[in-house]
């Protein structure tokens, strides 16, 4: 095992309805480390970048355009396979399939707004780093 950085975005659902806390809550809780953290709201610029691999999708507006819908919250996540660990807190992307206990299994239910983003690799979540934290 090894200690990765990882990007976790509580996007514009999670700002809104308040629950940027329980996702770090639970992020600090299980042990990673939020090495740096801050609001901001996604330019339209910046969302293309970070989506860049879903350009061709039929998805790919609908993703640019909410996370740029309202103020997320940025962190950069360190710990013990820190990747593979957000992942599994977060549960599947899809909200209906998610279990009870993760997070978005706990407070998401539909696709299109599902809470949290994380990195899905080592080398996603380089480009998303640099990307957000330069």
């Amino acid at each position: 095992m090894a200690i990765e950085e990882t990007l976790v975005i509580c996007k514009p659902d999670a700002v809104r309805r308040g629950l940027v806390g329980e996702v770090i809550a639970r992020l600090e809780r299980k042990g990673l480390t939020i090495e740096e953290m801050r609001l901001m709201r996604i330019d339209r610029d910046l969302a293309e970048r970070h989506y860049a691999e879903h350009r061709d999708k039929a998805f790919y507006g609908d993703l640019v355009g909410f996370i740029t819908s309202g103020d997320v919250a940025v962190a950069r996540v360190s710990g013990e396979s820190a990747i593979s660990v957000v992942r599994t807190l977060m549960g599947p992307t899809d909200p209906v399939e998610a279990p009870p206990g993760t997070i978005r299994g706990d407070f998401a239910t539909v696709i299109t707004e599902n809470l949290v983003h994380g990195s899905d690799s080592p080398e996603s979540a380089k480009r998303e780093l640099d990307l957000f934290f330069g």
